[in-house]
């Protein structure tokens, strides 16, 4: 496996060896040892979450509060999918930034994400993605950030038309959710990740 760090800190691009042979293919979908070596410490996967997409539907951007929020490691099964990563924590040399990763099931590249980090999944070509979870889904700690906030501004194919949830419509934006409190702090974030 390959590990990328991304523009955005606590977040890495992973590209697993594919062994092809005349059955199919053979991959290592997850490695918790090897990530290991670079968040610094084992995630442990306590939910997994199976999305089912129709091209043009956007997911995020979530996130849930620190501590104790949730780490994600992100694949896709099967279709396309851009995945957005999006610094919202406040403090951040990168806040308000973000980067992306194409996944799909040519290259099939995983995204990790840590805690305290804004995540969208955008949909292109209709398809599945798994999700490996540090926690169980807290609906009271879950928050959100409008995908079309214009400050953010996610990069979307030409011509993509953004199907979203009424929950993720009515989001805030980055700075109303920075100026309500809601978002979390990235010195607490750090400290958080150090201490597991």
């Amino acid at each position: 496996m390959k590990f990328r760090p991304l523009t955005v800190e606590g977040a890495w691009e992973v590209t697993p060896r594919q062994f092809p042979d005349s059955r199919g293919m053979f991959a290592e979908g997850f490695r918790a040892d090897k990530l290991a070596e670079h968040i610094g410490h084992t995630m442990r996967v306590i939910q997994t979450n199976i999305s089912v997409s129709t091209a043009g539907a956007v997911r995020g951007i979530h996130y849930a509060s620190v501590p104790p929020s949730q780490a994600k490691y992100v694949t896709a099964l099967s279709g396309v999918f851009l995945d957005f990563i999006v610094d919202i924590r406040v403090g951040s040399p990168t806040f308000g930034q973000w980067d992306c990763v194409q996944l799909d099931t040519v290259e099939r590249r995983a995204v990790y994400l840590s805690e305290g980090l804004g995540h969208a999944l955008a949909c292109i070509e209709d398809g599945t993605a798994m999700y490996l979870c540090s926690e169980t889904y807290n609906p009271a700690a879950e928050k959100g950030i409008t995908p079309t906030d214009p400050t953010i501004a996610l990069a979307l194919p030409e011509g993509f038309v953004p199907i979203l949830s009424d929950k993720d419509t009515a989001a805030p934006t980055l700075e109303a959710a920075r100026a309500a409190g809601l978002l979390p702090d990235y010195a607490a974030c750090v400290a958080f990740r150090a201490s597991l």
